[in-house]
Formats: structure tokens, C-alpha cells, sequence
């Protein structure tokens, strides 16, 4: 029986997952999304396009694989048609290789106004959401008040009203002025639009699917670091981004996943609010978020930008269980004379290894040590023999560091700009 293989970020999101998922997806028959939302943009490009995925598996491109969207992920019906029709627009037809799960819950139009008069209640002590409506979801989710795409087979009128007053009630307790009509209008018609895809018991078929000998690989949105349970609390997104959500997005039991494959970038990116231990907010900063074009896919809003963090990847990796890694954008590094690693964090003058419990006010400082850079320009290379020696000896510090065979190495946002390495299993 085949296991699932696991791809995620280990970063604070938008590590280059979507490429990667793309480049690998050949390998499998099946691609299945397990957690997120529509607030996750995973960007691909590929001859000559470039496509943003927000809810649809990035495994979509590779004619012919099935590609499911878990239980673990909440859909946004507006922002679901336009992503598909614009697909469908470019020549790529998915309702016949599409499956939803009935089990994954609907984002309501007053999902995105409670996100809105949440962010704007917080004031200066902002989370930095999307505004997309995700938060409020997870929240009816868990508080066993949601609405999944199951329901509209069913009675969903009725659900739908009772869920509609809730969320006016909760509104109007918070003295929060909206206006639902033209919002409400374009979900409805949405909603039939999402039902021309394949509803299914998405627990069952993927367990088939593996009984089936099917290789199936599990897709991850956002990053280790926004996990609601290990990140960078409470600057984290509303649902489980490590590998174990891919057991309970997808309803595959622990002992079914095999590969996990971690994705990194050689610095690191954030958006939005919270703590980033490694940031720069110098020139060295802006070279990186000019070179790697680090702006949300999604939202356009610019990334914060630093050198990578080993305590939170080491972290990460922990978490996970990663056999293999995989860093992105090594070639926006390729002019600089010299590259940093956060090696540690002093914290109240004492040094250490571990991510702490707390970050947000810790009064931390990264510890860092200085590596040459290779200053030689990596995004025409086709193989590992053509790397600078300084960019080999990048990757064996990050390996002894980490402990894992960095197992693919991106020279570009292009899928063919991806260089596969060779992995000493002795």
C-alpha cells in the first residue's frame, strides 16, 4: 500500500511551495490540498505564464492527476470561480479532475465582514489578516457552528439563515456598519458555479486511492512558523500548517505518511504582523525583497525580509518529521559579498538554541554567524556541477546545521529553473 507523501512550508509562508508541488507532481497520481484558505497565493510559472493558485492544488497543471481539495480547507465560493474560470479561460478545463471534499467548510459572506470588524476592533494591536474571512471559519468550525460544502446537498437554505443571523448578531454587537447585499448576490450565484464540481467523501476516496497502489501527494498553505498551535502565536493563521494536519485535513492515518518534504528559502519572508527575529530593515533588506520580488501574491503587500533562521527551522524540521529539504530562491543571493545565518537567540543575555515559548516580547536577539557569498549568477545552471564553491559550502553549513540532505535546490521562479541533487543515502 502506497503512503503519502507531505509537502509544507517550514518558514513564516510563501516559501515557493506551489512551484515545487508543481515540479514534483509527475512523480504522483494524486495532489490533495489539507488546510487553508484562499488567503495562501501559490504562484507557478511556466512557459511564459505565470498563474496564482489561492485554493485549487498547485498539482493541477500535470494533465491527467486528480487533485483534491481536503476536508482541512476552507473555500471561499466567489474567489473559488474566479480562480477556476480564469484557468479554464487559459486553456486549463479542471472540473472533470477536481475533487472537494464534502467535509470542507464554506467562508460566508459575513465570514469576511466578523474578519474585517475583528482586524478593526484589534486597533494598533492588529494580527495583519487578509481580511479574507479564513479566521471567523475556522472559528465556526471548531465552535461546531459551520457550514460545510456537504450541506448545500441538503436543507442548506435553512443553515444558511440560521447561520446569517448569528453572525448579524455578533455584528451588531460590535456596533460594526456593513452592507451584505452585493457580497451576498455573488456568493449565491458562486455557489452554483461550485457545484458543478465532484463533491465527495474525501477520507474514503483517498484511502482507496492508496489502497490502489496511487502515489498522492499532500499540499500545505502558509508556513511551520504561522501553525495555530507551534508558530509565532498569536501571529498565526487560523488552522494546523505542519504535517500532522495533513493526517487530520485529509483523514490519513499517522502511519501512512512517508516523504516529508520541508521547503525553505535561503533567507526568510514575512507578512504582515508579528515577531521575525532575523529581520533587516536596512539595505541589505531591501536588496533581498527587491531581488526576490517579495510581495504577496494575494494581497500585493510588501514581505519583510531577513537572513535565514536556523533555531526556527531547526524547529520546523522537529516538528514535521522532514526527510528532505528543499530551498528556493538561492539565486537572490547571488550578489551579495557576504550572507548571515541566525545560529541562536540571546535572550536576557543568555544564549540558546531553542524556539521559546515566547517571541513576541522577549526582548530576543539572533545570534549570527558570516558565510562568503558566491556572487556568481545561478539562474541559468541546469546542474549541481555547475554551482560556486561558496554556494557549496552554503549548503553543507545549512545540512550539518539542520541535520537533512537538502534534497532540490530553485535558481528561479521558472519550474525548470529547479536542480535536483544528489543525496548520499550511505
Amino acid at each position: 500500500m502506497k503512503k503519502v507523501d507531505v509537502l509544507l512550508g517550514l518558514q513564516w509562508g510563501d516559501e515557493g511551495k506551489g512551484k515545487l508541488v508543481d515540479v514534483l507532481t509527475p512523480k504522483y497520481d494524486v495532489v490533495a490540498r489539507f488546510q487553508g484558505g484562499p488567503n495562501a497565493g501559490h504562484t507557478l510559472e511556466f512557459d511564459g505564464k505565470k498563474y496564482i493558485l489561492r485554493s485549487i492544488p498547485s498539482g493541477i497543471f500535470q494533465g491527467g492527476k486528480i487533485n483534491v481539495i481536503g476536508n482541512g480547507v476552507v473555500i471561499d465560493p466567489i474567489l473559488f470561480k474566479e480562480e477556476a474560470v480564469s484557468l479554464a479561460a487559459d486553456g486549463h478545463n479542471i472540473i472533470d479532475r477536481l475533487y472537494i471534499s464534502k467535509k470542507a467548510h464554506l467562508i460566508l459572506p459575513t465570514h469576511r465582514i466578523l474578519d474585517q470588524a475583528n482586524e478593526a476592533a484589534k486597533g494598533s494591536g492588529k494580527i495583519g489578516t487578509t481580511g479574507k474571512g479564513i479566521g471567523p471559519t475556522y472559528a465556526d468550525k471548531i465552535s461546531r457552528n459551520g457550514l460545510r460544502v456537504g450541506d448545500l446537498l441538503d436543507g442548506f437554505e435553512q443553515k444558511y439563515a440560521a447561520a446569517l443571523l448569528r453572525h448579524e448578531n455578533m455584528l451588531r454587537a460590535m456596533n460594526y456598519g456593513y452592507n451584505i447585499a452585493e457580497l451576498e448576490r455573488e456568493w449565491f450565484q458562486a455557489l452554483e458555479y461550485l457545484k458543478l464540481f465532484n463533491f465527495i467523501d474525501s477520507e474514503h476516496v483517498l484511502n482507496d486511492f492508496l489502497k490502489d497502489d496511487k502515489a498522492v501527494l499532500a499540499e500545505g498553505a502558509q508556513g511551520t512558523m504561522l501553525d495555530i498551535d507551534f508558530g509565532s502565536y498569536p501571529y498565526v493563521t487560523s488552522s494546523s500548517t505542519v504535517c500532522a494536519g495533513c493526517c487530520t485535513g485529509l483523514g490519513i492515518a499517522p502511519h501512512r505518511v512517508g516523504e516529508v518534504y520541508g521547503i525553505f528559502k535561503a533567507y526568510c519572508t514575512r507578512v504582515g504582523s508579528g515577531p521575525f527575529p532575523s529581520e533587516l530593515t536596512d539595505s541589505a533588506g531591501e536588496e533581498i525583497c527587491s531581488r526576490g520580488c517579495e510581495y504577496g501574491s494575494v494581497t500585493g503587500r510588501k514581505r519583510r525580509c531577513g537572513w535565514i533562521d536556523l533555531v526556527a527551522l531547526r524547529y520546523a524540521i522537529m516538528i514535521n518529521g522532514v526527510t528532505r529539504l528543499i530551498m528556493m530562491k538561492s539565486d537572490v543571493l547571488d550578489t551579495f559579498d557576504t550572507i548571515k545565518a541566525c545560529v541562536a537567540y540571546r535572550i536576557n543575555g543568555e544564549e540558546t538554541t531553542r524556539f521559546p515559548f515566547e517571541i513576541v516580547d522577549a526582548g530576543l536577539e539572533p545570534v549570527y554567524v558570516e558565510l562568503d557569498g558566491w556572487k556568481t549568477d545561478m539562474t541559468n545552471m541546469k546542474s549541481e556541477n555547475e554551482f560556486p564553491e561558496e554556494f557549496n559550502a552554503y549548503l553543507s553549513f545549512l545540512e550539518e546545521e539542520l541535520g537533512v540532505p537538502i534534497y532540490i535546490v530553485s535558481v528561479g521562479p521558472d519550474r525548470e529553473q529547479t536542480i535536483q541533487l544528489t543525496i548520499d543515502n550511505s
